[in-house]
């Protein structure tokens, strides 16, 4: 049976390692809907080598230049955020949301009224409106399946198993760029040091964020919203070789883990084929070479997004929304140029001072509202930036 399938975000890392798959296997999938950026020339390609049903870019500045680079295709061409989230409503059997931030939001939540199943990369849906997507997913049947390597493991780590019977969950954490420098380098630390991962072949906006370790504190969140687990049962270790992803642990005492190579394909693909399992091309580690893994505890000092994201579990509502869109805002400013590494998270902190006594955690979550959040949040990062610019 051939299914039908949807890539959004498709030239970033995530985006090109579903390609990647889907490309392997073209008698099983027709794709519907293939979304980017920037980057025309590399979603034309895509779009041309599936033979998608459409392409889109979410500037629509760079409508024509996507135009002219499938002109004669026959492929359908638009651009815009209306765009991305008319490309969602058309009916797929799978959906990857692998756009990065809190745009992935609207285009999430429009596959998910159309009763589909969504592979969710996009950590930001669930970290601002957690509550919402999923009772989006229950009131029209949809599924969602996680793709980040750490929940992926967890999602598998429970299969047969009782959500009541985990005592905890572990997830995993390089350290990132820096787990090994001395504290006081860190501030002079630049944008390109910090975009060069030790382990994963990943975008630039996420490898800073795993040297700030602030793609661990919104995998904190996620794991508490997708798994409904409490905050006190989730924790975050350091382990520098990332071969084992998350452990479960079970009120026996127990812990089961996964172990699997730094490859997101395999969590991609267990998302693509699940329930079933298929053959991926990733490598198959050899344990007598590897020899040992080695375990941390992350350094509250080197690492203070994760006790950021410990706020926004016990506050709730509108909390990772605030969170979220100041870390973005943070990381252009960091990208940028205009602050320093370790003002990062201090401009997380500023924001979280401002808006905490705004009745965020008593808020309605609604897509207006995690939206408005959002903006504000990064309007006050942003004057934050400003004071702070070097």
């Amino acid at each position: 049976m051939i299914r039908k399938v949807s890539i959004f975000g498709s030239t970033g890392s995530i985006g090109c390692n579903t390609v990647d798959l889907v490309k392997r296997k073209p008698e099983a999938y027709r794709v519907v809907a293939m979304t980017g950026g920037r980057n025309v020339a590399k979603l034309a390609s895509q779009a041309k080598a599936l033979k998608a049903e459409v392409a889109v870019t979410a500037y629509e500045d760079c409508l024509e230049p996507l135009r002219e680079a499938l002109s004669g295709s026959g492929i359908e061409v638009a651009a815009g955020e209306a765009a991305l989230c008319e490309a969602a409503e058309r009916p797929a059997d799978w959906i990857m949301s692998a756009i990065v931030g809190a745009a992935g939001l609207p285009p999430g939540l429009k596959a998910l009224e159309q009763g589909t199943t969504l592979a969710l990369a996009n950590k930001e849906s669930l970290v601002t409106a957690g509550a919402l997507l999923k009772s989006t997913a229950a009131a029209s049947g949809a599924r969602i399946l996680p793709v980040d390597s750490e929940h992926s493991a967890v999602f598998q780590g429970l299969v047969g198993e009782n959500i009541a019977d985990v005592e905890r969950v572990i997830i995993t954490a390089s350290g990132g760029a820096f787990r090994d420098w001395p504290l006081e380098k860190l501030a002079a630390a630049t944008p390109a040091e910090a975009s060069s991962h030790p382990n994963w072949d990943m975008g630039q906006r996420i490898t800073i964020d795993s040297a700030t370790m602030f793609n661990k504190a919104l995998e904190l969140i996620e794991t508490h919203e997708f798994f409904d687990i409490s905050p006190d049962r989730i924790e975050a270790i350091v382990h520098p070789e990332s071969l084992v992803h998350a452990l479960v642990g079970f009120r026996d005492g127990a812990l089961m883990a996964h172990v699997g190579p730094p490859d997101m394909r395999h969590a991609i693909g267990y998302a693509l084929n699940w329930p079933l399992r298929d053959h991926l091309p990733v490598e198959r580690l050899n344990l007598a070479e590897i020899g040992q893994l080695t375990f941390r505890e992350p350094d509250a000092a080197r690492y203070p997004a994760l006790a950021q994201a410990r706020w926004v579990m016990e506050e709730g509502g509108l909390a990772g929304a605030v969170f979220n869109a100041a870390k973005e805002r943070a990381l252009d400013g960091f990208i940028e140029g205009r602050i320093g590494f370790l003002d990062m998270a201090s401009v997380v902190a500023d924001v979280i001072e401002i808006m905490s006594g705004e009745g965020l955690g008593l808020a309605a979550i609604t897509l207006d509202s995690v939206q408005q959040a959002d903006q504000e949040a990064r309007m006050r990062a942003d004057a934050v930036i400003a004071v702070r610019q070097r």
